[in-house]
């Protein structure tokens, strides 16, 4: 490694600590709000509530299954009828 990788690194490490270690855990939690109104939006759209994104939303079940799993999981539903379980 040369010295000029060694200083990026140096850089790069202090930036993480900067910026991004201090807020990591509200950003994952962030992240997870957004994923939980994605699928509630595409969850609603199944069961035949309109929604604004209907044609996209489609494409989306089949990538988004496992993530309801989770979700009904981490929420304490062991089973979740008719969806995925």
């Amino acid at each position: 490694m040369s010295e000029r990788e060694s200083v990026w690194r140096r850089i790069e490490r202090f930036h993480d600590e900067l910026f991004v270690v201090p807020w990591r855990a509200s950003l994952a939690r962030e992240t997870r709000r957004e994923e939980e109104v994605l699928l509630a939006l595409l969850f609603l759209e199944g069961l035949g509530v309109p929604g604004p994104a209907d044609y996209y939303a489609l494409e989306l079940y089949p990538d988004l299954i496992q993530a309801f799993h989770d979700w009904h999981r981490r929420q304490g539903i062991d089973r979740f009828p008719g969806v995925c379980c």
